[in-house]
């Protein structure tokens, strides 16, 4: 006789994770969040714009999710660093965004931006020709993957602090765009090694004016972004993606804990809908040392999103103890469209085919198998 399964389906309606909540001003229908995720299929030739059938069928039938995060989504043309990534800076990219969102509120979910820039995490090829920029003429140790295949990162260009004062604008009329488009609210992507996260690590930011040295004035720049999106749309709907100790995209600080700790406190400050944590190295080990998460959640007031390598087991856990109030996943929601309905019933899950992540066409995007059409 196999031994009964753990959280069996029989008590699922009494697990947090499955449960209604609210995260800033935005009611979501449950726990699980699903993660920013560049997938490559926006219609670069018209000029990065989301919005075909395909994208639509995409986000539709992955709206079991309470809350879904938007692939990350650049704030101007410079702000892009891989092929086949939407905007929101345009008008025609606005209209695009506009049947997934009413798709995503028609099957009951809600849906926030990721609003992006690369920073240094980029090529001219991608660009339109235009150097990368940075905090700091730091080149990183990437390679970028263009139409001309794939090819090394140039050194940037540091950024003048009229030129800062004008991305903060961007990402200001990105949240703007946002709200005109459909979007409940806005994630700002200050993780993994681009532009937020460049000016707040010193492995990247060399810089000695206002916003180069001290911790404060490397979290200046993310906070001048959040005061202008907050201002724009306000605090409950919009939150910040962080990453303290991931090594992604060649990026490091020598002390985590110190810089992103001062960030935490300011933005509870701003009563922020919510941080989304990558908890570790950004797809990979969870056990990084240099930040305290524990910490953080005690510390912040808004809604704590984890993520980084969660299962159905750990996402019970880290809701029903109170260690997060949402789970997001990454992988799981490419390959299982209707992931939310496999956790509550501790069904199989399919396996995900990295090959397909970002290949153009329905392969590996649209064609996973949802539970019901499966046999048993």
């Amino acid at each position: 006789m196999n031994a009964p399964l753990p959280h069996a389906v029989s008590g699922v309606d009494n697990l947090k994770l499955f449960q209604p909540a609210r995260i800033g001003d935005i009611e979501v229908a449950n726990r699980i969040v699903m993660a920013p995720l560049t997938r490559s299929r926006a219609d670069e030739a018209k000029g990065d714009l989301p919005g075909s059938p395909m994208n639509v069928e995409y986000y539709r039938q992955r709206s079991n999710a309470g809350l879904i995060i938007s692939e990350g989504t650049q704030v101007s043309p410079i702000g892009k660093g891989y092929m086949a990534t939407p905007g929101i800076y345009s008008d025609a990219q606005v209209e695009g965004w506009k049947p997934i969102t009413q798709a995503v509120h028609e099957a009951g979910s809600k849906i926030v931006a990721q609003i992006w820039h690369v920073g240094r995490i980029t090529h001219p090829d991608l660009t339109g020709g235009v150097q990368p920029v940075a905090p700091s003429a730091v080149k990183p140790n990437v390679f970028a993957y263009t139409h001309n295949g794939k090819v090394e990162v140039p050194q940037p260009r540091a950024l003048s602090i009229e030129e800062i004062a004008e991305v903060v604008q961007q990402f200001r009329r990105a949240a703007a765009n946002a709200i005109r488009a459909g979007f409940d609210g806005v994630e700002i992507h200050g993780a993994n090694g681009y532009l937020v996260d460049q000016f707040l690590r010193d492995g990247a930011n060399k810089r000695t004016d206002q916003y180069g040295g001290s911790i404060e004035n490397r979290a200046r720049f993310a906070l001048e972004v959040i005061d202008a999106v907050v201002a724009e749309i306000g605090a409950g709907r919009v939150g910040i993606r962080l990453s303290p100790v991931t090594p992604a995209n060649d990026l490091s600080d020598s002390n985590p804990q110190a810089v992103f700790g001062h960030l935490i406190e300011e933005l509870n400050k701003r009563g922020i809908a919510f941080i989304h944590f990558v908890e570790g190295a950004t797809g990979g080990p969870r056990d990084v040392p240099g930040f305290d998460f524990a910490w953080a959640r005690k510390t912040f007031k808004g809604s704590y999103i984890a993520n980084n390598g969660y299962d159905r087991e750990m996402a019970i856990e880290a809701v029903e103890s109170g260690r997060a109030d949402a789970v997001a996943f990454g992988r799981l929601f490419i390959a299982n469209p209707d992931l939310v309905q496999r956790l509550i019933h501790n069904a199989a899950l399919n396996t995900p085919n990295p090959k397909t992540f970002y290949t153009p066409g329905p392969v590996g995007y649209t064609d996973y198998p949802l539970r019901d059409t499966v046999s048993a």
